[in-house]
């Protein structure tokens, strides 16, 4: 007979299969050496930089490319940044799904002349120090925009409107750069300041800013034509002294040759001076004779008596030179044995009636310029 007992009735405990705990703690040690195994490896791109924190603290900082190992997760921990990336923050306006969006607020300035004038400008920077990057500052877009926006104001407060718009805006660039340099190296920011840029310097809309604009362009007209003035001197000066240069070598050339030929006619003179002392008479009648053949090289010849009356001769020489033009047509006859004394004498005959005439003309000539000599030293 079974007797019921009230209540609910016990559930049995399930049994536990032999060997399920040992592979539960096996699988588990698994996972964990799994889990610490993946997290002991990392992978840094080419523009990123990494730093290795352990238990917290900062230990040393990646810049190469490729895969790394570490000590696993929590010993150790990765912090990357894309550091090598230069990147862009805009003052003055913003770029809103490519467009500009000015913001007067932050691009309004004032001068040293109390004047105002908008100012837009760009910032390049990239990391340099992840340290100091990681742990001195917290947002550094609003650090670099914050402090370029002061030097910006420090330097253009320091100058002229004028200035500012015109020929100072590269300086006033240069100066607020390295400004904006000098304030993250005080604060130790860990940024590098790549470039700093002015997109535009000019004076608040409506009237002023035209008046100013046509300033502008009146000064850029008159360095333009500065540039021109320039451009044709150095075209011109060349050219010029090259002329000149080419005018002193001709004259050189030309004094070099009126010395060398004074020369000559000095070292000609002696050489007919010694010529002359050494012989007058000869010298004398030589040069005579020379200098009316050169004034009269063709002249005819008029021989005339004491009387004045023309003496008539037989001119030879007019009829042997067109005799010898006449015979050079034909071939020339050999003269036989027998005529050959007697052609010979004639020859003689001839030769000596024209040296006859010849000789007296060439005295009346010396004679004449003798005479017209002796007057003109009269």
């Amino acid at each position: 007979m079974e007797v019921y007992e009230g209540g609910k009735p016990r559930q049995q405990v399930p049994e536990i299969p032999p060997g399920f705990i040992q592979k539960t703690i096996i699988g588990v040690v698994l996972l964990l050496v799994l889990f610490l195994g993946f997290t002991m490896f990392y992978t840094l791109e080419e523009q990123e930089k990494a730093i290795i924190l352990t238990f917290g603290k900062y230990t040393k900082e990646e810049d190469q490319a490729g895969l790394k190992i570490k000590l696993p997760y929590p010993i150790q921990k990765v912090v990357k940044y894309p550091a090598k990336i230069t990147q862009e923050i805009h003052i003055g306006y913003r770029m809103v799904n490519g467009e500009v969006v000015p913001l007067e607020n932050e691009a309004l300035m004032i001068t040293g002349d109390e004047n105002l004038v908008s100012a837009d400008a760009v910032v390049e920077w990239n990391v340099a120090d992840m340290r100091n990057f990681f742990y001195n500052i917290d947002d550094p877009e609003a650090f670099l925009r914050n402090a370029a926006t002061a030097a910006i104001r420090s330097v253009i407060g320091a100058n002229r409107l004028d200035f500012a718009i015109t020929e100072g805006k590269t300086v006033i660039q240069g100066e607020a750069l390295q400004k904006l340099r000098e304030m993250n190296e005080l604060y130790q920011t860990g940024i590098h300041i790549v470039d700093l840029k002015f997109q535009d310097i000019e004076p608040p809309g409506g009237e002023v800013q035209q008046a100013f604009r046509e300033v502008t362009n009146a000064r850029e007209e008159k360095n333009t034509k500065i540039n021109e003035a320039n451009r044709y001197v150095n075209q011109r000066l060349p050219l010029a002294r090259g002329e000149a240069r080419a005018l002193i070598e001709q004259a050189q050339a030309e004094k070099q040759s009126r010395i060398l030929n004074a020369q000559g006619d000095v070292a000609k003179f002696q050489a007919l001076y010694r010529a002359y002392l050494n012989n007058p008479e000869i010298t004398r009648t030589r040069l005579i004779v020379e200098t009316l053949e050169q004034i009269y090289p063709n002249a005819k010849i008029i021989i005339t008596n004491e009387q004045g009356e023309t003496v008539q001769y037989l001119p030879l020489n007019e009829l042997l030179r067109s005799s010898s033009g006449g015979n050079t047509s034909r071939s020339p006859q050999q003269p036989s044995p027998q005529q050959q004394p007697q052609q010979q004498q004639n020859q003689q005959q001839q030769n000596q009636q024209q040296q006859e005439p010849k000789q007296q003309t060439d005295a009346e000539g010396a004679a004449q310029a003798e005479s017209a000599q002796g007057g003109n030293q009269s």
